[in-house]
């Protein structure tokens, strides 16, 4: 498990490229039969993936790290399959997850096991896992059953579909919400105009994105932003303070997760376009 710090926006005006990728991007999450996680000082999020072929991959805690004797003993978490079919296995219950289906498994479930359909081509399960103060139900969402909500248009090169999984009228959660957003083809902005929300931060992952494709994700105090360069399946951690939006080479899809003081998803501080700089 890698370890990632919290920073501030002051400190942050003085980072090179490479120093913002460090903090900030997370690059590496699926590597065949590997659970990969880096843990986060912002809002003390795990964010993960993994990618069984051959052989199921259980869940484990990070003894050092965590300081707990299995995963879910302070924490819940939501997975997302962005692969082929496979199985999450919570305390002996199977859940068959789709491609961009959704689970949430609450605080004190003790073993979690990720299963592939098909070793050949195998399932590719991301998830965001953030602290918990009570149970509650393991629960799954298929992303045909999830909430839509339609935004943008092709005049502003936005037009999409925002589904939501973890949220105050879906799946119940101490603090993790959790869903994702579809860009129809032709258009390659997301969450523009932009905003901030001093009370959670957030996680991006951007994936369905062709081998050159790439997305510029825009970060940073509104009034001192600097960009990042993401690429397919690949992840950014993004602070209380700062702004997340992005423009890609094509369209692509993202799942958004947030933690902190609420859940209410319209909880956000709007930018201007005008007050950008």
């Amino acid at each position: 498990m890698e370890i990632r710090y919290a920073t501030n926006p002051t400190e942050t005006k003085s980072y090179d490229t490479d120093r913002l990728r460090s903090e900030f991007l997370i690059e590496n999450l699926f590597v065949p039969d590997k659970l990969n996680m880096v843990y986060s000082h912002v809002d003390r999020f795990i964010t993960g993936g993994v990618i069984p072929t051959t052989e199921p991959i259980k869940l484990e805690a990070d003894k050092h790290e965590m300081g707990a004797d299995y995963f879910l003993e302070r924490r819940e978490i939501g997975i997302i399959n962005v692969g082929p079919a496979g199985t999450v296995t919570v305390d002996g219950t199977e859940y068959v997850l789709e491609s961009k289906d959704c689970l949430y498994v609450g605080l004190g479930n003790k073993e979690v096991v990720f299963k592939s359909a098909n070793a050949a081509n195998p399932a590719r399960f991301y998830f965001n896992s953030t602290p918990a103060h009570k149970n509650y139900p393991t629960e799954k969402v298929e992303i045909s059953k999830a909430e839509p909500q339609h935004l943008g248009s092709i005049n502003s090169s936005n037009e999409r579909t925002i589904y939501k999984y973890i949220h105050l009228n879906g799946i119940q959660s101490c603090q993790l919400v959790m869903g994702m957003t579809l860009l129809k083809p032709g258009n390659m902005w997301n969450t523009m105009p932009c905003h901030t929300h001093n009370r959670r931060s957030e996680v991006y992952f951007y994936f369905d994105m062709p081998e050159d494709g790439l997305v510029f994700h825009l970060m940073g105090d509104p009034g001192e932003t600097r960009h990042v360069v993401v690429r397919n399946e690949q992840a950014i951690i993004s602070p209380s303070w700062s702004i997340h939006s992005g423009v890609g080479t094509n369209n692509y899809t993202f799942i958004w997760a947030m933690a902190g003081e609420n859940q209410e998803f319209t909880d956000m501080d709007m930018v201007a376009p005008k007050d950008l700089r």
